[in-house]
């Protein structure tokens, strides 16, 4: 591993999560799942199953709530119906993350390269990224359908680090979700949790560093770090 003077692994390439990190889609899937559930099966979205979902693949939310409801529904038909749903409500607005356009800016000056690992589909991911032209910015892409074992198994971050031709260690990611934060530390990835409205009052004890937007000067100090010379 390579590693700057203080013995901190040189952070050589960066991997955004997307819902809640980039943009505040957040509040959208909220308003998804509560027309999903409350007002076309009369049930009751609970805070405690918003926190279990959150940050998880599609297969693993939709057969939650097939569990937790006891629904005779499959978990296919859910997505779709949700997804339906999260593009309608997304139609309404939504903003992005404070710092999020700087902080790009400021890795695009930089040549530090950049990916987006999320737990949605091409889809979704489609919907939110390209009204703001983001998808050219970036050097790759992985959604669910890239992966096996969705987050909190850190199988999209070990992907991540390959298709950057790095070591895991020397990959930063930035997450908003104890699944996504528990995939990145289990990829031995440093993870920067960025803290909002939906997320303030979640267990990141096992985050590398824990911030409040993501323009904190201090991931830009950190990301221009001095490098130990080989």
């Amino acid at each position: 591993m390579q590693q700057n003077k203080d013995n901190s692994p040189i952070l050589k390439a960066v991997a955004f999560d997307m819902d809640g990190l980039m943009f505040d889609t957040e509040a959208v899937y909220d308003k998804a799942a509560t027309a999903l559930l409350e007002t076309r099966r009369g049930l009751s979205y609970t805070e405690e199953l918003r926190e279990n979902i959150m940050g998880r693949p599609p297969e693993y939310c939709f057969r939650k709530f097939i569990d937790y409801y006891s629904l005779n529904e499959n978990w296919e038909d859910l997505r779709e119906e949700s997804n339906d749903l999260f593009i309608h409500f997304l139609k309404e607005g939504y903003s992005a993350m404070p710092g999020l356009f700087d902080l790009l800016d400021f890795l695009e000056k930089t040549k530090i390269p950049k990916a987006i690992c999320t737990s949605s589909v091409p889809r979704i991911m489609k919907a939110v990224l390209e009204p703001h032209n983001l998808i050219p910015r970036f050097d790759f892409i992985m959604t669910s359908e890239d992966i096996v074992q969705g987050k909190p198994n850190p199988e999209i971050y070990l992907k991540a680090a390959q298709k950057f031709n790095i070591q895991p260690e020397n990959l930063l990611v930035f997450e908003d979700s104890v699944a996504g934060c528990q995939a990145a530390r289990k990829a031995n990835a440093t993870c920067f949790v960025i803290l909002a409205d939906h997320n303030r009052n979640l267990d990141f004890s096992h985050a590398s560093q824990v911030f409040q937007s993501l323009n904190d000067p201090a991931i830009f100090e950190r990301l221009s770090y001095p490098v130990k010379t080989e």
